[in-house]
């Protein structure tokens, strides 16, 4: 098979892409075999989503009848295992496909396929010859490995969790919502993908002229200034900006403009997803006291090594008042430098102010332009980054493998091979990096098909795909902000623990793993994004090849770390929010609006703004439901992790064997805190109230920068005064017509 390395062929398909000579990239159309979506045959037409379901359920039925006529053993967990895989692989590609498919029949097909099989997936959670079957080989000892124990364990907490031990009218109660659940969840998501509300700015000068690429063009004719110039018939068009309020582009545009109208629009859609929230904590609530939970935190929390909400929320409160006092102090210096910038003492500090002026002071501070960042950072020199980490690490290599006529679902996506040079084929991964209309908005991982062991000698490979919403022109390949390049690395995290767990059962393959520690191995990647002698190997220089400065690589290091107790807080407060919103409700019905100002403003330095219900597009509160607190759990044990075992030599093989051998191959197939403490050491954890909290001592230890240990360089205000005078003076700039001036920093 003729192979080319990932950032090779993305180089060779930036200049080929959206047209039809990109089909040369992947292999001539006589080489290419006919195969269906993923690689699965039955999906060659949108239509086959139907087949793949009606395949799957009959195949599971056969495999139940299977299993009741089985004796106590361990064919028992793998037969089940068996049916795990074959509903996944449906509600897997269904998801993948509803989320970046283009074409609508397929999506349509999918969406009715996920319905179809989770319905399917209630009753086979409700059977009980599987119940008793597992009960069985549970409780006779016939389980021989630790691997299968923890598998029976674990498939029978699930089906406990689903309500199987409950009378028959409960029961039927149960599924009815946990059915409803999951439909108000998919309408909330779908209502922040399909209704994020926009903003028109005019003039375009408002917005840096190397930004404007993010947003679409609009044009309107130029208002004139007085009654003279109005009666003229005069058509001059002046060209303006939409904004459309989705998180990502909402997140971008408050980084240049601090504008109240695109903050007020960005924080108050989808309005239709209040009720819906309200009616989701209601069902959770309605589900958790049918179970027998005071709540619905309890009951999601109850699994995972947290144990119970008051081992959480002892935890969070704990860590906000560590950081409370520094945080005052990092959001009164963005204040005196609003006041400096305006040239107004008694200017206050609004919400829609924070990106503006903390990215001003982060940029003027550190002498960083996001242009010369983004040249070191062209998308194929980001994915060759993605080699030298494998390369380094684990001694294997990604390289594009042509793919069957119909198994891909847009001519940008490619895929790609992770190879061993002993090992063979460890995995497959598909890249569907470039930002589209209809498609899934953010970054995100998604599973295809979960490695298993087939026999001794056969494995079943995992299949991923990393999608991503990279901006790019048909000319050009895309230059990425370093946020971007972290979350690239973050997301690969994810996929590497898929690609390279090896576990029996798929149930426990990579990413299926208990919550408190899901998020791990992405937050763990994320420190790779920021380290020097990783960032030199790949952040090149587009025309010289010189690697990315030292000093540039500090320059973005200290940026981060300025307001590290600000960005703690936040993450505090929406777990804080998760936890508020899903735990013990009173007799009043909640109004989550109140609630989350309330929080928002006894746990950060910020106030909130009247009108805005943010949490209304928070779709963690879906799929993380009492469960956000796990980012901060992750982002504790990755702390530890790199301070531990990485940070000497992040690049060595012995720290990729650690990190393969000792953590990513187990996936969820041991006990995590056994898995953690084996890992790093005891220290890693502690117990808590009768369940598992990280140690927080390298978190704090990573955030001790000025800003969490004194106060800032001598020379730190006179910089930010002759930044402010600066920006103010250059704010005064022709726009687009050579007419329009635009003078104020701040735009309300």
């Amino acid at each position: 098979m003729n192979q080319l390395s990932a950032s090779a062929m993305l180089s060779r398909a930036a200049s080929l892409r959206r047209v039809a000579a990109a089909a040369v990239a992947f292999s001539t159309a006589a080489a290419r075999p006919e195969t269906g979506l993923y690689g699965f045959d039955v999906l060659r037409t949108a239509k086959g989503f139907r087949r793949f379901v009606y395949d799957a359920i009959e195949r599971s039925d056969e495999l139940v009848a299977y299993i009741g006529q089985l004796p106590p053993s361990a064919e028992i967990v793998r037969a089940m295992d068996e049916i795990s895989n074959t509903v996944c692989s449906v509600i897997d590609s269904a998801e993948l496909c509803r989320n970046t498919h283009p074409d609508k029949e397929f999506m349509d097909e999918a969406d009715k396929a996920s319905t179809r099989i989770y319905e399917h997936l209630q009753y086979l959670n409700t059977n009980t010859t599987l119940y008793n079957a597992i009960l069985q080989a549970e409780s006779e000892g016939v389980l021989l490995t630790e691997e299968a124990r923890r598998a029976a364990t674990t498939l029978r907490v699930d089906f406990e969790k689903g309500g199987i031990h409950l009378p028959k009218d409960k029961l039927e109660h149960v599924n009815h919502l946990n059915l409803e659940i999951s439909q108000l969840g998919r309408k909330f998501s779908e209502n922040v993908m399909n209704k994020p509300g926009f903003v028109d700015i005019y003039p375009a000068s408002r917005i840096p002229r190397n930004m404007q690429r993010h947003f679409q063009s609009i044009h309107r004719i130029k208002p004139w200034g007085d009654e003279e110039q109005r009666n003229q018939m005069d058509t001059t068009k002046q060209k303006g900006l939409r904004i459309v309020t989705d998180l990502g582009t909402l997140s971008t545009a408050l980084r240049w403009v601090s504008d109240e109208e695109v903050y007020m629009v960005g924080n108050s859609e989808p309005h239709e997803n209040v009720a819906i929230l309200d009616k989701l904590i209601n069902a959770r609530d309605e589900l958790a006291k049918t179970m027998g939970c005071k709540s619905y935190g309890e009951f999601a929390i109850r699994p995972n090594m947290a144990a119970s909400v008051d081992v959480v929320m002892s935890f969070l409160k704990d860590l906000s008042d560590k950081v409370r006092h520094k945080a005052d102090e990092e959001f009164k210096r963005i204040q005196d430098f609003k006041r400096t910038v305006c040239n107004e003492k008694s200017a206050k500090l609004e919400p829609w102010d924070e990106d503006y002026f903390i990215g001003m002071m982060k940029s003027s501070a550190h002498s960083l332009d996001v242009s010369v960042v983004a040249a070191y950072f062209p998308l194929s020199q980001c994915l060759k980054g993605l080699n030298v980490l494998v390369e380094s690490l684990f001694g294997a290599m990604f390289h594009q493998i042509p793919m069957g006529d119909g198994e891909s679902w847009h001519p940008d996506v490619i895929k790609l091979s992770l190879h061993h040079p002993d090992e063979g084929d460890l995995g497959f991964m598909y890249l569907d990096l470039y930002s589209r209309k209809g498609k899934y908005p953010g970054c995100a991982h998604f599973a295809i098909r979960g490695g298993r062991r087939l026999s001794d000698s056969k494995y079943q490979l995992p299949i991923v795909a990393l999608v991503c919403n990279f901006s790019c022109s048909s000319k050009t390949m895309a230059r990425l902000n370093h946020w971007d390049v972290e979350t690239l690395f973050h997301e690969f995290g994810h996929a590497l623990h898929s690609l390279l767990s090896r576990t029996e059962y798929q149930h426990f393959s990579g990413t299926r793993v208990a919550l408190d520690v899901a998020e791990t191995p992405s937050n763990l990647f994320e420190f790779y994004a920021w380290d020097y002698r990783v960032l030199r190997k790949f952040a090149l220089d587009e025309t010289t090849g010189d690697p990315i400065p030292e000093k540039l690589v500090k320059a973005l290091n200290a940026s981060r770390n300025m307001f590290p107790a600000t960005e703690l807080q936040r993450q505090i407060f929406y777990s804080i929010m998760d936890l508020t919103l899903f735990g013990e409700q009173g007799s009043n019905p909640m109004d989550t609006i109140s609630t989350v100002a309330d929080l928002r403003r006894k746990h950060t330095s910020w106030k909130c703004v009247e009108g805005t219900h943010w949490h209304t597009r928070f779709t963690h509160l879906i799929n993380y439901g009492a469960g956000y607190y796990s980012y901060l759990y992750a982002r504790c044990f990755a702390t530890t992790i790199w301070q531990e075992v990485c940070q000497d030599d992040p690049l060595s093989r012995s720290t990729g064997s650690a990190l393969r051998d000792k953590f990513l191959k187990h996936g969820g197939a041991k006990d995590p805190s056994a898995l953690l403490k084996d890992f790093v050491g005891d220290s890693i954890i502690r117990n808590s109230g009768g369940g598992i909290i990280p140690d927080i001592s390298s978190l704090l230890k990573l955030n001790r920068m000025f800003s969490l240990c004194g106060s800032p360089p001598d020379n730190y205000w006179r910089k930010m005064k002759a930044a402010g005078e600066l920006l103010a003076a250059e704010d005064v700039q022709a726009g687009d017509d050579g007419q329009d001036e635009y003078k104020p920093t701040i735009i309300r």
